[in-house]
């Protein structure tokens, strides 16, 4: 059961004012610190870029790893177009699907997710109030192309649409996960100047 893992790093990032995948944390750019993550827990590691000149300064960082890059059309900035480019170019059976922003993954959430995978649609993190982690969240690579591709072709935009044709996905309850990461920081995305200056207090507390 080959093991996937997709980084959407195509978006805008408006908010930082600079290409987020590439924005430094410690020392290190965002999307290292999610690679370094999850490179071990997976058997291929896929990156969806928006444009060729987006790929290069990214590519460039996994100079010394084995990374599969992938163009999504680059006119819709939507987290689905992105998803769907990646389970278009996944070989795995189930593929983890993440943004590049997420600094504080958990390992163990992680895997748990993806065991709890087996035989189903998606496995996805959900919080008492119902809002959904669509992108930290695990999926049948082929079940999850098929419904993301009928979404896209409706003119739906948004993951919720993707996630309501798939027929066996399965909630994890936050309240589950605190269990393995109590403060939820795997969840934590570094959107703004001052979510990155809230991630480096994060890291040195963590010291």
């Amino acid at each position: 059961m080959k093991r996937s893992a997709i980084i959407l790093a195509g978006g805008s990032s408006s908010r930082l004012g600079r290409d987020k995948a590439l924005v430094r944390l410690a020392g290190k750019p965002l999307i290292r610190h999610v690679f370094e993550k999850v490179v071990d827990l997976v058997d291929e590691v896929v990156v969806v870029v928006s444009s060729s000149e987006q790929r290069e300064p990214i590519k460039s960082l996994f100079s010394r790893d084995h990374v599969k890059f992938a163009l999504d059309d680059g006119f819709l900035q939507s987290p689905l177009v992105g998803a769907f480019t990646g389970f278009e170019n996944t070989s795995g059976e189930y593929a983890l699907l993440l943004p590049c922003d997420t600094p504080f993954l958990s390992a163990g959430i992680i895997l748990l997710l993806m065991d709890l995978c087996v035989n189903m649609d998606a496995t996805i993190p959900r919080w008492p109030n119902d809002h959904i982690e669509p992108l930290q969240a695990v999926y049948r690579t082929r079940a999850a192309h098929a419904a993301s591709k009928k979404a896209l072709d409706e003119g739906r935009m948004d993951m919720r649409s993707m996630i309501s044709a798939l027929r066996r996905v399965r909630y994890v309850s936050t309240i589950v996960l605190r269990e393995i990461d109590p403060k939820l920081r795997t969840f934590f995305n570094v959107n703004t100047p001052v979510d990155l200056r809230m991630a480096e207090r994060m890291l040195e507390k963590a010291c």
